[in-house]
């Protein structure tokens, strides 16, 4: 048996699953017709041709006729219904194409919306006989057919139908009763137009489809209305904006609320406005799209290059030195290099060599990571390890435990600053390079300048691509240490050695609780109070093993060995417990401030498409650089009037919490972390304004008057 069935067998959007639930429960008109298995409704099997040759294609149809008021369904049914497939049996060698669909029209039933067939519907289908067919025979094309009709209700329906074609010597004519209505409806079949130029990418909402026209044709393109061949896909009952410049053209379609996973391609039907034709031929009402899915319109034009996003990898990993997630560690490291004023060149070098190897590598391991996990269907961004609480709990940990370090208090003379007792002793250049793992790990919360289109880039290439510009990254980033230390005659300008290292190391402590501090705070919005508590019972395990380590002699005697055990049982009961804690809070809480909503791309749809500017704060708990515009400007009584004074609508998209919704936003402008600011001037044309990561109220008001 062969199947002739739709595109993509097996997906119906969400709003079906309520048909299912109609289809399968008894109703009346069951009732009153228990024997008819095509209610409301009539299928038949028809010919383009009264006889049939060896080797020579021709067309049949399935025949779709529907009492007045009711309805069948396009392959993409909509909101509500289901796709028309059919089952083929057919002779040895026989084989058929894939249903041919007229376009539909658009069925609206507030809020939702369909796609289908009232009246009469000609599924047509080319049908391939083998070569070796015997003349004067006969053969026999037989077919099972479901569809769905409905009006106020949905039933299901179905018919097994058959044809019986002679096989004659000639080619097959169009010569039956039905070879006219196959030849109306192959007119009305989507039409291929190479010369239009079909592209498509991702925002906040949905999806932008562009396409550029003849002249003639773009200055009717208002009114013109995309079918996507793909269920739950855009929303079916959204209005969908269009925005004409010349010959270029671009419809708006908010995405649907039941999609899930990547969209590679945009498929569908783009439909005339009503009592108009698309100038191709004679005319057509509709036309084939199928146009790659970027990710956002920069991807789409091609304005970033692969040169170009290394450059900006390399500036943006060196300006992520200067940002404020990055300082307790680089301060240290810093210090360490007044450390080595004294030490010879050669191993100044290979500190220094061994920082930037730390740093390199662990931006090549994330970016490995970013990958697999990607390609494993997950949508992860830069800064995902952050949301997970049993990390962000392990690093509250760590920081706390290097600050005792820096204080003196775990092991006098010695203590944690070059991170001796993770990797290899005080002075080895595992400690150098565990260092560069560490400066990269709280870096990660932060976005700078430049470096959120490289991400973004990087995400959407080849993998040997996308590692060559997390190298870059971290390149830039370790860049002025190795220049640093490769020319040694610079430190001889820093301080010299002395005492007052002590005081100055003993205060950098104090960055390091501070950093602890706010792990905690962002651990408690990821797992709730509850969640806090449990993480200071694991700093209170730190707090004691240190001091049994302190407390007790030194020297290699028992019961230094219990000590040691002992507090090592201490820590690892604290890594346990910040690691194991699950937590029960969203990202949707809502924020303090009511004028702020959690961001909804239905949402953003609903307020651009009436017209109202909107406003996207795309932030996290972890990301210091996020708290710090919030304070400093978003959050600021001048801004909130300018917001009020414009009606903007404000959405905070939080992604503290893992939220692929928000990712799949991120990705739409070629982002791959935060902050992001992004600024609707609301109406049809939807063009967003990116702001900076680093914001200011001069920047954001400028924008504001600007819409």
């Amino acid at each position: 048996m062969s199947s002739g069935r739709t595109l993509h067998p097996g997906r119906v959007s969400g709003a079906a699953l309520l048909a299912a639930l109609l289809l399968s429960a008894p109703s009346v008109a069951d009732a009153q017709q228990p024997e008819d298995s095509s209610p409301h409704s009539e299928g038949a099997l028809v010919s383009e041709v009264s006889a049939i040759a060896p080797g020579r294609p021709f067309t049949v149809a399935l025949r779709l006729t529907m009492d007045p008021g009711w309805h069948s369904y396009w392959i993409n049914p909509g909101d509500a219904g289901g796709t028309t497939t059919i089952d083929w049996e057919l002779p040895p060698g026989f084989t058929t194409g894939e249903i041919q669909w007229p376009h539909p029209r658009r069925i609206e039933a507030p809020p939702l919306a369909s796609y289908g067939y009232d009246e009469v519907v000609l599924l047509i289908v080319d049908v391939g006989p083998p070569p070796d067919l015997d003349e004067g025979s006969t053969v026999r094309i037989a077919a099972r057919a479901d569809w769905v009709v409905c009006e106020e209700i949905c039933l299901p329906a179905s018919a097994d139908l058959e044809l019986e074609l002679p096989v004659r010597a000639g080619p097959p004519r169009p010569d039956t009763e039905w070879a006219a209505a196959i030849a109306r409806t192959r007119k009305v079949l989507p039409a291929a137009a190479p010369e239009w130029e079909f592209r498509a990418w991702r925002d906040a909402v949905g999806f932008v489809l562009e396409f550029e026209a003849p002249e003639a044709a773009a200055r009717h393109a208002e009114g013109a209305y995309f079918f996507a061949a793909r269920a739950s896909t855009v929303q079916h009952a959204a209005p969908q904006p269009a925005l004409r410049d010349g010959r270029r053209v671009r419809l708006s379609l908010p995405a649907s609320e039941y999609l899930h996973g990547a969209v590679d391609r945009l498929e569908g039907v783009l439909l005339a406005p009503p009592g108009e034709l698309w100038p191709i031929g004679d005319g057509v009402r509709a036309i084939a799209v199928d146009a790659p899915v970027t990710i956002g319109p920069a991807a789409a034009s091609g304005s970033v290059t692969f040169a170009v996003a290394l450059l900006f990898a390399l500036v943006g990993g060196l300006i992520l030195n200067l940002m404020p997630c990055v300082f307790p560690v680089l301060s240290i490291k810093v210090l360490g290099f007044v450390q080595q004023g004294g030490a010879n060149r050669a191993a100044v070098r290979a500190h220094g060599l061994a920082f930037a190897a730390g740093v390199i590598a662990s931006f090549l391991t994330l970016g490995a990571a970013l990958l697999v996990i990607r390609a494993g269907g997950t949508l992860v961004g830069w800064g995902f390890h952050l949301q997970s609480p049993a990390v962000v709990g392990i690093l509250a940990v760590l920081f706390f435990l290097l600050g005792l370090g820096l204080l003196g208090v775990l092991q006098p003379g010695a203590s944690l600053t070059r991170l001796g007792g993770l990797l290899g002793a005080p002075d080895g250049y595992g400690s150098s390079f565990a260092g560069g793992v560490l400066a990269t790990v709280v870096a990660t919360p932060c976005i700078a300048p430049l470096m959120g289109a490289a991400l973004g880039f990087a995400l959407t290439r080849p993998p040997l691509q996308t590692l060559l510009v997390f190298a870059a990254l971290g390149l830039g980033m370790s860049l002025p240490y190795a220049v640093l230390s490769a020319r040694p005659e610079l430190l001889s300008r820093l301080p010299r050695p002395g005492a007052w290292m002590e005081t100055v190391r003993q205060v950098l402590a104090f960055p390091l609780f501070a950093t602890s501090l706010w792990l905690l705070w962002v651990f408690g919005r990821q797992t709730g109070v509850d969640g806090v508590t449990y993480l200071l019972g694991a700093l209170l395990l730190v707090a004691l093993a240190v001091w049994v380590l302190w407390r007790w002699p030194r020297g290699r005697t028992p019961g230094r060995r219990y000590a040691v055990s002992r507090a090592a049982v201490a820590v690892t009961v604290a890594v346990a417990v910040a690691a194991g804690i699950r937590g029960t809070r969203s990202h949707a809480e809502p924020e303090p401030d009511e004028r702020w909503r959690a961001f909804s791309a239905a949402l953003v749809s609903a307020e651009t498409t009436s017209g109202r500017p909107v406003f996207i704060d795309f932030t996290a708990a972890w990301c210091l650089s996020c708290k710090v515009n919030e304070k400093v400007v978003l959050e600021t009584d001048e801004i909130l009037e300018a917001f009020e004074l414009h009606d903007v609508a404000l959405f905070k998209a939080d992604w503290t919490r893992q939220d692929e919704e928000i990712t799949r936003a991120l990705e739409a402008f070629g982002r791959t972390g935060v902050p992001l600011y992004v600024l609707y001037p609301g109406g049809p044309e939807r063009a967003p304004l990116l702001l900076p990561t680093i914001l200011t109220k001069e920047i954001l008001l400028t924008a504001l008057e600007e819409i």
